[in-house]
């Protein structure tokens, strides 16, 4: 039984990685191409959250998905939100060079730095619900608040914002956001399934 669970857990990654690789891809395209740059910011928020909301929609319809998902399990969904810290040295670095508002740099990248930091400590610590809670929660209110002040300089016309629209930085919210953004929906789903964390690991 063990052995078909790994097997189906196997093909569940593959077909995952090779997801993930073809949209990571498609990002970096669109940000070559000066797709992001051409689109109405509105529209741009619009894609972010579309980021998010397709594999939730996927999970929420799929069985299958949803069991691979829990043999993955809260330890893996919370140690993938390390990649955060090196998301927030990029943010630094293009506050440092005027590339990004003030303010928007400070809430995304401390939050990204916090975020990433306390993801490392919850997979170190023996797991508890707690600790997984208020990772989860931090993190996605961190999203919440990184993407309305992005939004929110956007619709200022800030020139800076344009930032965002290439590369590097293109892979952060167009990308890293909608992966995150949804690990930890469903990993609020996995809390609110297995309240004792049994099977959880």
């Amino acid at each position: 039984m063990n052995q078909i669970v790994e097997i189906g857990k196997s093909s569940g990654t593959r077909v995952l990685l090779g997801v993930l690789t073809v949209w990571g891809l498609a990002v970096v395209a669109a940000a070559e191409a000066g797709i992001y740059r051409a689109v109405y910011p509105l529209w741009l928020a619009g894609l972010i959250a579309l980021g998010i909301v397709a594999p939730v929609v996927v999970y929420a319809l799929s069985r299958r998905f949803r069991a691979y998902i829990e043999t993955v399990g809260l330890r893996t969904l919370t140690a993938f939100h390390i990649w955060r810290i090196a998301a927030a040295l990029v943010f630094f670095w293009y506050g440092a060079h005027d590339l990004l508002p003030e303010a928007f740099v400070r809430n995304a990248g401390w939050g990204d730095l916090i975020a990433g930091l306390l993801a490392l400590g919850v997979t170190l610590l023996p797991k508890t619900r707690n600790r997984y809670l208020v990772f989860h929660l931090f993190g996605f209110a961190d999203f919440v608040v990184a993407v309305g002040t992005g939004l929110t300089y956007f619709l200022l016309n800030d020139p800076r914002m344009s930032g965002i629209q290439t590369l590097p930085m293109a892979l952060i919210p167009f990308y890293g956001v909608g992966i995150s953004g949804a690990s930890h929906i469903m990993a609020f789903d996995l809390l609110r399934r297995h309240p004792g964390l049994s099977n959880a690991t």
